[in-house]
């Protein structure tokens, strides 16, 4: 136990310090819809150490020494190949970095452009991660309102517009265009064009943070913003985390080389986790492919039974949810004026089920506490329809829902 002391640092941290976190595991609920984790069951195990074992014989022993701070070379290789071929993306493996999933590239990313004050700009409900990045960094975080389709390019233009009368250009547009988090939508491809155009029209670089792609259970591909550019203005990031697993760390980012020579230099603690490297370029060398195919289908039918349950329980109740073609994320939104944020703490003690409230991913940290993000990664279709009739049921309880 941690014993008792006087001894503050309270007046030596610095300007700069980041917010404090609670310590210690957070509670979870059994209908955990808080977090976007994957399929347990189906997680590529004895894949992962059947393809680890020959790497380790091959090249086992270059773990006795630190590896390049971009990472493992081949397999920077491998993604530069799947960009080309997904996402029409032509970079080589000089051009990427590997990460400790997506969230270090984005830190390192933030680090090297933004200084306090400096505007940056994001959907009106975004990624939480990132917004507290963002704000570690202190920067002038700017919504962009959104419908289906994405960010309204009308709004997206005025706000640049009134940043540059201010004298504070933005730094960046940061965006999750395909299968949203936590709105659900996919930017179509007229709204992606619209951006781009904008980013050219005034100067302005965009992020795309594109981790959840591969999880595409209807419609067709859209094309990447990045390759829809083609003049350096657009920065890529992506990660293994929702297509083989979260505890594996590994992200990857490319940019112009300029700017990813100043991020390098930003990265904390040197190469990523060499032995996890080779894990995933093993894997992802002779079974990624058919793993994805497999998880969409099992993610697929997750994510119909949590629809199924929404129309069911709280359809008649006058509420609105996204009907997502991929990814892990439903957001459902009710009437004006409720706060499922002031009850999210009782509702897991009560009902057992975990969500996020709006306003964990609003740029003000204030608006949107009507709404709610359920992610339907984690438990069986049984489970979820369990899940949601629980969470109506203490809704309505709580005088949220009617």
């Amino acid at each position: 136990m941690t014993q008792p002391n006087s001894f503050s640092y309270q007046k030596l941290f610095s300007h700069a310090a980041a917010e404090p976190r609670p310590l210690g595991a957070a509670r979870r609920g059994k209908y955990d819809f808080a977090v976007a984790y994957p399929d347990p069951a189906s997680l590529p195990l004895d894949d992962l150490v059947s393809s680890l074992q020959p790497a380790l014989i091959e090249e086992g022993r270059d773990l006795a020494v630190y590896g390049h701070i971009q990472g493992y070379r081949p397999l920077r290789e491998w993604i530069a190949n799947k960009l080309a071929r997904d996402r029409a993306i032509h970079v080589g493996a000089d051009d990427i970095v590997l990460g400790d999933g997506s969230g270090q590239p984005i830190h390192m990313l933030i680090e090297t452009l933004v200084d306090p004050g400096d505007v940056l700009i994001t959907e009106d409900f975004v990624y939480s991660g990132t917004l507290q990045q963002m704000r570690r960094f202190r920067a002038d975080i700017r919504g962009v309102a959104c419908d289906g389709e994405g960010m309204l390019p009308a709004v997206l233009e005025q706000v640049i517009q009134q940043a540059i009368s201010e004298g504070k250009p933005p730094q960046f547009i940061y965006t999750v265009p395909t299968f949203h988090n936590p709105q659900g939508w996919t930017m179509s491809l007229a709204r992606r064009k619209a951006m781009v155009a904008l980013a050219q029209q005034y100067d302005v670089p965009i992020l795309e943070d594109d981790c959840y792609w591969d999880l595409r259970y209807d419609g067709g591909d859209v094309p990447s913003l990045h390759a829809l550019d083609g003049t350096g203005r657009v920065i890529y990031v992506s990660s293994f985390s929702k297509v083989i697993a979260p505890g594996m760390r590994l992200g990857y980012m490319t940019a112009p080389p300029d700017l990813l020579a100043r991020a390098v230099a930003a990265k904390s603690g040197g190469s990523v986790n060499t032995f996890a490297a080779f894990a995933v370029h093993r894997y992802a060398t002779g079974h990624l492919n058919s793993h994805i195919e497999e998880i969409n289908d099992i993610q697929r039918t997750k994510r119909d039974a949590m629809l199924a349950a929404l129309d069911e329980y709280f359809g008649p109740q006058g509420a609105t949810w996204s009907h997502p073609q991929g990814g892990l994320f439903i957001w459902l939104q009710l009437a004006e004026g409720v706060d499922v944020a002031a009850i999210r703490d009782k509702v897991l003690e009560t009902a057992d089920v975990g969500y996020l409230p709006g306003n964990n991913f609003a740029p003000d940290g204030i608006a949107g506490k009507n709404r709610l993000r359920l992610c339907f990664g984690y438990n069986t279709p049984e489970e979820i329809g369990e899940g949601i009739a629980r969470l109506a049921a203490a809704f309505r309880e709580e005088g949220v829902l009617g």
